[in-house]
């Protein structure tokens, strides 16, 4: 049985050695022929992390879907999690993300968001798969060709989003946020700023290839000793594409994403906002979070590992908290 092309987390490997340009662009044309359903120009959202093999394969992904009749919006670099909202935003048909999220800079992946802004099943992404082999999909010529365009304000678009969700000031706390030189260098420490708070940033210096180096989620202990030296309250350390995020509290004491949705589960139960107080990890997550959770009257469901079959299962049943060890927190 051939090994299916999509992983966990999209489509993943050593840029231009496993996902080349060519690849890149046989991902954007039968991507955007699944997700337009068929329509002749469909809309799909660009973003991507601060890799430096994201420029070549922005413009093969972006070649692939002009040339079956699709229009491109480039957002630039952005978290993961703004396609989401910019799929939704700008009314596109579908997103995709340049990112191999926590891994080494000279990975790179490209993964798919639907119109309403979440990840593919493993059906769509197989079917996305199936039609890459065909040979009868459209080729416009002439005026039918797609194009591509800059989305100018996709990222303030997106930190007004962030904003809106919280109704609190953060005046007076004084917070450390590791960028992971990533998606998350200039939109992080903005919006914190704009809330409120005192911001003190590290590790948002990209220079294409220092993303993850000892950074970011994957090493939250560097996050944790600037927060001791400096007398912080807390600090916030993100990942490459800032679709995960570990804390550490004043003492520089790890918070994980267990901890994290323990935290917010607690919370949103006692202010009456936890459909059906039920919150949905991953067979990673541990059993004190589980012990934690019931003797707070929450249940637990755990899902296999990756946030989107969390998603699945929280769309599913209408739950609205989910997350990951790792970081990956979902609110619906």
């Amino acid at each position: 049985m051939a090994r299916r092309l999509f992983g966990t987390d999209g489509v993943r490997g050593i840029a231009n050695l496993e996902l080349t340009p060519k690849l890149a662009f046989e991902l954007g044309r039968a991507g955007a022929y699944i997700l337009g359903e068929s329509k002749t120009s469909p809309l799909i959202v660009i973003g991507k992390d601060t890799r430096v093999s994201g420029d070549m394969l922005e413009s093969a992904l972006a070649a692939g879907i002009c040339s079956v009749g699709g229009s491109v919006l480039k957002a630039g670099v952005i978290p993961t999690p703004g396609i989401a909202y910019l799929t939704r935003y700008y009314n596109a048909d579908g997103g995709a993300v340049i990112s191999a999220s926590h891994n080494p800079f000279e990975y790179n992946g490209i993964k798919f968001f639907n119109k309403e802004g979440f990840k593919l099943s493993d059906e769509l992404e197989d079917r996305i798969e199936q039609t890459m082999k065909r040979e009868d999909i459209p080729k416009p010529t002439g005026a039918s060709l797609g194009r591509i365009k800059e989305a100018l304000n996709a990222e303030t678009a997106y930190a007004e989003f962030l904003k809106s969700t919280i109704d609190i000031d953060l005046k007076g706390l004084h917070i450390a946020v590791d960028c992971a030189n990533g998606a998350a260098y200039k939109i992080a420490p903005q919006v914190f700023s704009d809330l409120g708070a005192e911001v003190s940033v590290i590790n948002n210096q990209p220079t294409g290839y220092n993303i993850n180096v000892e950074c970011g989620s994957t090493h939250p202990e560097v996050v944790g000793k600037f927060v001791v030296e400096n007398s912080l309250d807390i600090g916030l350390s993100f990942d490459g594409d800032a679709d995960r995020l570990i804390a550490v509290d004043e003492k520089g004491r790890i918070l994980d994403g267990d901890y994290i949705i323990a935290v917010c589960a607690i919370f949103m139960k006692n202010h009456g906002k936890l459909k059906k107080n039920t919150v949905v990890t991953t067979v990673m997550s541990n059993m004190g979070l589980e012990t934690a959770l019931r003797e707070n009257g929450c249940r637990m469901i755990r899902t296999k590992v990756g946030d989107r079959y969390v998603l699945e299962e929280m769309i599913k049943n209408g739950y609205v908290l989910g997350g990951e060890q790792s970081g990956h927190i979902i609110f619906l």
